[in-house]
Parts: C-alpha cells; structure tokens; sequence
C-alpha cells in the first residue's frame, strides 16, 4: 500500500514540476491528498493500483478550488481555449492524461513533458 502511494506521489510531483507549477503550495496540495488516500487504500487494498489516477484528479480538483489554477494546461492542440488536460481512465490502473478537446492522448502520468 504505502508503495503505490509513494508511487502516484511522485508521479504527480513529477509532472508538477514538468509544468512549473512545483510550489511549495501545489506540494502541500499533493501531500494532503496522499494523507487523505492512504484511508482509501486501506479500505480498498486491491484499489490501490488505481490510487495514482485519483491522486491526479484529487490535486487537479484542489488546485482549481484553492488556487483557482487549471493543471496540466494543455499544450498539445490548436484550441485558443485554455483547457486543462484530464485524467483517464478515472478509475484505472493506467492512467494518462489527455486532450478531451482534441482527443489526444498527451502522455503517461508521471511523464508529462515540460
């Protein structure tokens, strides 16, 4: 369990700091979220190959709320709108982010690029 926290932790961190947005607000973010999921986890073991997916979109949710920040922006196509990217599958074992606007797949989470 603490394995797959640790794991969607820094998979999150990481694409964070991917997209300049590594404050130590957004990580205290992300720090609270990991706290709040390790309830989950237990709850739901077998659940836990799906905790990095619902760390994202926990962190996303917060960040909007909190901060009023958008995370990840898309850079990825041609929209003038600023969208941000989203988590898929919402519960799944191999969660990515993509473009909803364009319907790209954007990369893994944990590897989005700067």
């Amino acid at each position: 369990m603490t394995d797959s926290l640790l794991e969607a932790r820094a998979r999150v961190v990481h694409d964070l700091i991917a997209r300049g947005l590594d404050s130590a607000a957004a990580v205290d973010v992300v720090e609270e979220v990991v706290s709040e999921r390790r309830w989950w986890v237990e709850q739901w073991p077998d659940g836990a190959v799906f905790v990095a997916g619902q760390v994202a979109q926990d962190v996303q949710d917060r960040l909007l709320d909190r901060h009023g920040r958008r995370w990840p922006l898309c850079r990825s196509c041609d929209s003038l709108d600023e969208h941000a990217l989203r988590v898929v599958p919402e519960l799944g074992a191999e969660a990515h982010w993509v473009c909803e606007s364009a319907g790209l797949l954007v990369a893994d989470l944990g590897r989005l690029g700067g």
